[in-house]
């Protein structure tokens, strides 16, 4: 879910400074009862050597190190990445020993004589845009030579489309973007997405889970600006503009809206731990 971007066609023009606070303050934490379920799934802890591969602003390294684990952290949104270093690095007196933010892919997170990493993990969900299966595998072929053996690498991806009630929002999306194939846009979540990654990373499914994870907002425009903040919504903006967008998307979401005004959409996210040989 973290920010996407169309790999054909006209990249529409945003304030990245802005876009980021809006993932960090209203959408990365729609995420957090994956984290918690993975985190406890695995025992993540002071023996834990945690890497994210595209970490954004850094919530889920956050609650990792807050368990005792050792973290880095990956990704290549500088803004982003401002942020997630206000959170784990916010002076040298309070950073903890190991804390990395990185802005590259993984294997700038490899540093010779270091520890293997314990537990890999890319909780950017995928089985939205097509091509970000064959993205994520580009960034395990470099994350896992940085992993010991038998370490616990999470894939995430979304849940079935009629247990996810944000699917009828995206769609909208799709609808708008007319892209030529494999520009990037949204496409129907596929069940066997998670274990086609890892099988093609050579790495051993070691079991899987789903985990509720609803999306809820103040209100309509906190919404909007939330799901915007993804990049989902890119190849769309690029194909029409942004304010028929953001029109489309506000009507998708009315059913959504309660009385009080509030947004909720109950969804299912899925993630797979996968082994290192």
């Amino acid at each position: 879910m973290r920010q996407h971007l169309p790999r054909a066609g006209a990249v529409p023009r945003v304030d990245r400074r802005a876009r980021a606070r809006d993932w960090s303050e209203i959408q990365e934490r729609m995420l957090v009862p994956l984290y918690e379920a993975v985190y406890e799934r695995l025992d993540v802890g002071p023996a834990t050597r945690l890497l994210g591969i595209g970490c954004g602003s850094g919530l889920a390294l956050l609650m990792a190190a807050s368990r005792g684990a050792a973290v880095a952290g990956v990704d290549t949104c500088d803004d982003r990445l401002a942020l997630a270093r206000e959170r784990l690095l916010p002076d040298d007196a309070h950073a903890r020993a190991g804390t990395r933010v990185v802005h590259g892919s993984p294997a700038d997170a490899g540093r010779p004589g270091a520890p293997a990493y314990t537990v890999v993990t890319a909780f950017e969900p995928i089985g939205c845009l097509t091509g970000d299966a064959e993205g994520l595998g580009e960034l395990l072929a470099e994350a896992v030579p940085l992993a010991a053996r038998g370490a616990a690498v999470v894939l995430s991806g979304w849940g079935p489309p009629e247990r996810c009630a944000t699917a009828s929002v995206l769609r909208v999306a799709g609808e708008l973007a007319e892209r030529p194939p494999g520009a990037g846009g949204w496409r129907p979540t596929d069940r066997d997405d998670l274990e086609r990654v890892a099988e093609r990373a050579g790495l051993r499914p070691d079991g899987s889970g789903r985990v509720a994870c609803p999306f809820g907002y103040a209100d309509a425009d906190s919404a909007v600006r939330g799901l915007k903040s993804t990049g989902l919504f890119d190849p769309a903006i690029a194909a029409t503009d942004r304010q028929q967008v953001d029109k489309e998307l506000a009507e998708a979401l009315h059913p959504y809206q309660r009385p009080d005004g509030t947004v909720w959409m109950p969804n299912v996210f899925r993630y797979l731990v996968a082994r290192v040989p």
